[in-house]
């Protein structure tokens, strides 16, 4: 193995100096983001559309690669690692993907333990894992249903339940409240809450939903137009007196809060 295939297995983030775009001709992303979240720390980023919510989620799990810079997950370089080292990576690593990404056809247990059959694990031991998963996201008994016959609640609790089937070191979620009422929203964002301190993992969210950020998170970073706005903690956030900060947080239209043509 490489040096820098190395994991130091500390379940830290930390994003240096990332600049990231989709091509030379279109606009950047990121600008030199740089952003630290501890063991065990949970992490909300917030920002408007265009901000680079989503890409640097995507660049912490190794789906995008930057021009530069650098993103080290749990001790591992994913920006320079080898395709195996960032398979081992995915072994400690759960994500709750915005849409749930589960497969339709499949009844829930096994949507839930899909990666751990990849890893040769028998079927007893899967449904053992999966009843014991969707109990702790408030849906036992619901192993053997498709998740056709699921409200979209309980779609995102399965989606929690296998992302934390292996039990990961770190959890990351992507937008887990968006599409939800206002009450399950809150289920959904107790849930993550509960599981980060069941389970001790580092959390990093990207959400919309400032309700579910305060909830949830250690502290808060804002990105604004790819760069780190604001970070701090929940009532650090709330007593801002930066402007576009204020504006975010508040949901006053006072101003563009992105790029046009940027993604987030």
């Amino acid at each position: 193995m490489e040096p820098r295939d190395r994991i130091g297995r500390d379940g830290a983030v930390r994003v240096r100096d990332l600049w990231t775009r989709f091509g030379e001709s279109e606009p950047w992303v990121h600008r030199g983001l740089s952003l630290d979240v501890a063991p065990g720390e949970s992490v909300s980023i917030i920002g408007g559309s265009g901000a680079g919510k989503s890409v640097l989620l995507r660049a912490m799990i190794g789906l995008h690669a930057p021009e530069s810079g650098t993103v080290e997950v749990d001790g591992l370089d994913v920006t320079r690692a080898s395709r195996p080292a960032l398979y081992g990576l995915m072994r400690q690593v759960g994500v709750v993907f915005q849409f749930g990404a589960l497969f339709d056809s499949l009844p829930v247990w096994e949507n839930v333990t899909f990666a751990l059959r990849e890893r040769g694990l028998g079927e007893r031991d899967r449904r053992r894992i999966a009843a014991e998963k969707l109990h702790m996201v408030g849906l036992a008994k619901t192993e053997d249903r498709l998740p056709g016959e699921l409200s979209g609640g309980m779609r995102k609790r399965v989606g929690l339940a296998r992302a934390i089937a292996h039990d990961p070191r770190i959890l990351f979620c992507d937008e887990p409240t968006s599409g939800l009422d206002p009450v399950m929203s809150d289920t959904v964002s107790e849930l993550i809450l509960q599981l980060k301190r069941r389970l001790e993992v580092t959390t990093v969210t990207i959400t919309h939903d400032m309700k579910s950020a305060y909830k949830i998170a250690d502290r808060i970073a804002m990105l604004y137009q790819g760069r780190l706005r604001a970070f701090g903690s929940p009532d650090e956030i709330r007593a801002s007196d930066d402007p576009i900060v204020k504006q975010f947080i508040q949901g006053h239209a006072q101003g563009p809060m992105s790029i046009p043509g940027e993604l987030g």
